[in-house]
């Protein structure tokens, strides 16, 4: 019964190790969003999370939400300098999130500060 006992919680400490690694390592994509970045906040009680938005247009619906990780001490500098500029953000989506790390799937990478004609470039 011991025996028994100890290869299923071996399995599923391997599982949810594998777990964990999977939706923190894999990206499920890539990218590149451009807008004027109109928020960046550091949110939450007791799991502080950077979040942010930038508007890709005038309506509620081109409004990209996305999460800075914490260990990003040089963007979230940059993000906060830009408030109100226009941005391009490279960003990875994730499969999933865990709370501690955000509110959203997307994360972000790099910014880069452009000018609104040329934000595609």
């Amino acid at each position: 019964m011991k025996k028994f006992l100890f290869w299923v919680l071996g399995i599923l400490l391997i599982g949810g190790t594998l777990y964990f690694l999977a939706i923190y390592y894999i990206t499920y994509s890539e990218g590149y969003r451009a807008g004027e970045l109109v928020k960046f906040s550091h949110k939450g009680v007791i799991f502080k999370t950077w979040e942010g938005e930038i508007s890709q247009g005038v309506s509620e619906g081109q409004i990209f939400k996305f999460s800075v990780e914490d260990h990003e001490k040089k963007l979230i500098q940059q993000l906060g300098d830009y408030q109100g500029a226009y941005v391009r953000l490279t960003y990875k989506e994730r499969f999933k999130t865990f709370f501690w790390l955000g509110d959203t799937k997307y994360y972000v990478t790099k910014v880069e500060k452009t000018d609104r004609n040329n934000i595609y470039e």
